[in-house]
């Protein structure tokens, strides 16, 4: 029996042809999404080990963290390309 697909399957297409937009878009919205995910998530882990470490405080804490954040974001933005 014949594979119905195998007639066409290997005729109409053309490397480098298809269309990539979306996966483009979907590639550049997982890299930012990890990228600012990561810093929101050093900052807060930061946040929290420096105020319930014993001795800790939270005003340390949350200094220490807004730093991060604001080092964070200018270094990530300077390195954006888009």
């Amino acid at each position: 029996m014949a594979d119905p697909h195998h007639a066409d399957a290997h005729d109409d297409y053309v490397r480098g042809s298809q269309e990539i937009g979306e996966q483009v878009q979907t590639f550049h919205a997982f890299i930012g999404m990890s990228k600012w995910g990561s810093l929101i998530l050093a900052a807060l882990v930061l946040f929290l080990t420096l105020w319930f470490q014993p001795g800790g405080s939270f005003i340390g804490g949350a200094i220490s963290a807004l730093v991060l954040l604001v080092a964070g974001w200018f270094l990530l933005k300077s390195n954006s390309k888009h």
